[in-house]
């Protein structure tokens, strides 16, 4: 089989949950909690639909499709008292520290595009600050310069644009996702994306991605034109 020719990239993105941090099982975890409360069970079809959509979307969509007798601020407000205690345990998911270590000390530029609040993804990376510390820069959904949340392409071009320099074309941009929506988010900024999606997402949710892994343990690096390992 010919080999897929596939651009060299510059600079590199990463989402955070669920791709270098394993939250989407605490995500999951607190809403299966709060819909328990009223006698509702949280199941992964509707985990695969809302993955990668900003937190008040989720939130919408939970609601309505569970039919909980509660608002939007409500669920949000049970669910901050639980990230406090789960947060803080999210630990790094395989082949992460390896990749992020390898393209730092490479001078390969680097940054974080989440789908998280600020307070959030701090409490999400208690642990592993050192390792975030040598991401270039991070942007999160409340940034001003975010003004629509993924499948929408505006954290990755934000993203993009605060590197030093910045890419010369968004086709040099190596986008890693786990969800759909971010895989959408990234293609439509024009970029290049790598999926790693969780075991329980439809293969057939996959297809708009440049390449599939199962985990990042599989990536090369040469695959893209950057550093061999």
């Amino acid at each position: 089989m010919a080999e897929i020719a596939r651009p060299n990239c510059t600079h590199v993105i990463f989402d955070n949950d669920g791709l270098l941090l394993d939250t989407e099982r605490i995500y999951t975890d607190i809403t299966q909690k709060i819909c328990q409360e009223y006698g509702k069970t949280f199941d992964i079809s509707l985990k695969q639909r809302i993955m990668g959509n900003s937190k008040h979307v989720s939130t919408k969509v939970v609601i309505n499709e569970m039919q909980l007798p509660i608002t939007v601020d409500e669920f949000l407000s049970k669910a901050g008292a639980l990230n406090l205690t789960l947060f803080p345990t999210a630990k790094l998911l395989p082949g992460v520290e390896k990749l992020v270590r390898h393209l730092h000390k490479h001078n390969i530029p680097i940054a974080v595009a989440t789908g998280s609040a600020t307070r959030e993804f701090d409490l999400k990376i208690t642990h592993h600050k050192e390792l975030f510390n040598l991401f270039h820069h991070t942007v999160k959904s409340d940034d001003p310069a975010v003004k629509h949340g993924k499948p929408n392409p505006d954290i990755f071009q934000v993203a993009a644009s605060r590197f030093t320099p910045p890419p010369a074309s968004p086709d040099q941009v190596l986008v890693f996702e786990d969800a759909p929506n971010g895989v959408q988010a990234g293609k439509a900024a024009g970029m290049n994306v790598v999926m790693v999606p969780e075991a329980y997402v439809s293969r057939t949710l996959c297809s708009a991605a440049d390449q599939v892994l199962n985990s990042l343990e599989e990536f090369n690096p040469a695959d893209w034109g950057l550093p061999s390992y």
